[in-house]
């Protein structure tokens, strides 16, 4: 289980990016750029990193969760490829901005990443609900019986 390791890189870190970035617009700097960048990079990462030790860990979980917790489970996976490939392409608009020193490139990868913190966020509501709400990878909690429909009648039998 690598993946609840990995996701507290994966919200910090671009949020870190975003507060760089902001603080280059304030003061903008060269080496403001370069360090925003360089986050925004680790950032990206991060996320990658995570979503496929995600998919990794739903893969172990996913039989043994409830019909409402799957769904969930794959709207979680479905919003994560966005957000990696929303990093992705944010990272490369920053790369060109900030190699060519066009300002106003580098804002709009700035905002762009302020609007994946908030996924990024949202994503991490998602992953709390599946955690103790659900139980996904709790050990003890998601040993099958959370799938049936009445799991005090399988007990009695």
């Amino acid at each position: 289980m690598l993946h609840p390791a990995s996701i507290h890189f994966a919200i910090v870190i671009p949020l870190l990016s975003l507060v760089l970035g902001i603080a280059y617009l304030f003061k903008p700097s060269e080496l403001m750029s370069k360090i925003s960048t360089r986050f925004m990079l680790f950032g990206a990462i991060f996320l990658t990193v995570a979503f496929f030790t995600g998919k990794s860990d739903a893969s172990e979980v996913y039989p043994l969760l409830s019909s409402d917790a799957q769904l969930l489970l794959k709207e979680h996976k479905n919003l994560a490829l966005y957000l990696v490939l929303g990093m992705w392409l944010a990272t490369v608009i920053k790369m060109f901005a900030c190699i060519k020193k066009i300002i106003k490139i580098e804002i709009f990868a700035i905002v762009l990443v302020g609007f994946l913190s908030v996924g990024i966020l949202y994503q991490g509501k998602m992953g709390g609900e599946l955690t103790y709400t659900y139980g996904a990878n709790v050990v003890q909690y998601s040993d099958g019986m959370d799938c049936l429909d009445d799991p005090e009648e399988f007990l009695e039998e």
